[in-house]
């Protein structure tokens, strides 16, 4: 089954990588561009066939590794 996880920095959480894109994108001529926020996407591939457990497994594997809740929240979806 392949999973897909999404992290990003909270809302109230400064993100200084976010506003040094934003402020490219204004100096090549992209001036509509009021707000960018960085992120990761992972794509994890697992043995597990039910969706339930591989859903929960990967959940565990965030709070535990691939997200920093104190500065990040995470989205978790089933890839097609």
């Amino acid at each position: 089954m392949k999973l897909r996880v999404y992290v990003t920095l909270k809302k109230n959480v400064l993100d200084p990588q976010g506003s040094a894109i934003k402020n490219s994108l204004h100096n090549i001529g992209f001036k509509s561009v009021s707000d960018v926020r960085q992120g990761k996407i992972f794509e994890l591939n697992t043995n597990e066939n039910d969706e339930n457990k591989s859903l929960k497994q990967t959940e565990e594997m965030c709070k535990k590794l691939l997200a920093n809740l104190t500065i990040e929240n995470f989205k978790v979806e089933i890839a097609e």
